[in-house]
């Protein structure tokens, strides 16, 4: 595993009387590409700007490569911010866009100039050294932007929802564009976004953040198929939450019938949350399902059709690349390794609550 590189150790914040972070606990690797991920309001961006020294947390102390740079203003931090406006400056050149934080650094001309190069290279713009911002596209000003970041060799790129401007073909492109440049560049990168489509695309890790908490870090991929609670799972893709009880190790009621699962240690008879992805909900003849329902809503979607299916008074959501027509009656089987049981929060607040790492 690469080093630990930044740890934000108990940072909170409140601004006028409202709490924003609480007590957040945070490592970051080096080399990692780390998104916080979450809805508006969560506090994602107040942590990337505590961490870009925009900020000051009212608690709590920023690590960086093992030194307390809390206080440290942004210019002395090895770090490097690239915003949704692109904050390019309208008047000057491309060239000098690039150039104008090695200029404050005393850096020489001919350095420059190799740098400049260098950079519209990596960002797939070369020649474009004297055109004027305003003759580019969305995009490509996005690119100009992180060049002016990479030229200054930061060891942390911070992006605060770089691509939220960009229509969706060209979001994509940059998707890729980030992923290659943080291979090649060695740079740890910490993406806000409040996409769950962008954040499971790029990241090496994923924290999901509600109401100044953590809810859960970890991979795409763990984040995806085991939330560790119903927030997490609803704001990570589409889901049926559904309350249910454990009857026992591996046998869970689910709106009154019983279905196999894998999991185990949640008590006998207890109530639970249970997760269950729209791609997970196999569809067949009525008499083969573990449960019975009638198809109510049919989109086609591209990919695959994706339906409602009324099952034991529950709105079930069904992905599939079967087709069944509204109306028609299906039975529904889910596998027993698709079934993600969660504990109930006992309030609202436990359920804002954050959850041990």
């Amino acid at each position: 595993m690469s080093k630990k590189l930044i740890d934000l150790r108990n940072i909170s914040k409140s601004y006028n009387g409202q709490l924003v972070l609480d007590d957040l606990n945070l490592y970051i690797r080096e080399n990692e590409f780390l998104t916080l991920l979450g809805p508006s309001g969560c506090g994602k961006t107040t942590t990337l700007r505590i961490l870009g020294g925009f900020e000051t947390p009212d608690s709590g102390n920023v690590i960086f490569d093992g030194q307390d740079i809390t206080k440290l203003p942004p210019n002395k931090r090895q770090l490097n911010t690239v915003f949704q406006k692109y904050a390019l400056f309208t008047h000057m050149t491309i060239a000098e866009n690039i150039a104008f934080g090695l200029k404050i650094k005393n850096k020489s001309k001919s350095y420059i100039d190799d740098k400049i190069k260098y950079a519209l290279k990596l960002v797939n713009l070369d020649g474009f050294e004297n055109r004027m911002p305003d003759s580019l596209s969305g995009g490509q000003q996005q690119r100009i932007a992180i060049a002016r970041a990479i030229v200054n060799e930061p060891k942390v790129l911070l992006l605060d929802e770089p691509l939220g401007a960009l229509d969706l073909k060209l979001r994509q492109d940059m998707q890729y564009e980030l992923i290659r440049l943080k291979n090649e560049l060695g740079i740890t990168f910490i993406y806000v976004t409040h996409d769950q489509e962008e954040a499971l695309t790029m990241s090496d890790t994923i924290v999901v953040m509600n109401q100044g908490y953590i809810q859960q870090i970890g991979t795409p991929e763990t984040i995806y198929n085991e939330p560790e609670n119903a927030f997490v799972a609803d704001f990570i893709g589409e889901s049926n939450i559904i309350s249910s009880t454990m009857i026992e190790d591996r046998l869970v009621e689910i709106l009154g019938t019983k279905f196999p699962c894998v999991d185990t240690g949640f008590g006998n008879n207890t109530p639970v949350d249970v997760v269950i992805r729209p791609e997970d909900v196999v569809l067949t003849r009525p008499e083969n399902g573990v449960i019975k329902g009638v198809v109510t809503h049919l989109i086609f979607k591209g990919v695959h059709y994706e339906m409602e299916v009324t099952a034991n008074g529950y709105e079930w959501l069904v992905h599939s690349t079967g087709m069944y027509p509204v109306g028609t009656e299906v039975g529904i089987n889910v596998d027993p390794f698709n079934i993600q049981i969660m504990n109930k929060p006992a309030s609202e607040d436990e359920e804002a609550a954050k959850i041990d790492e």
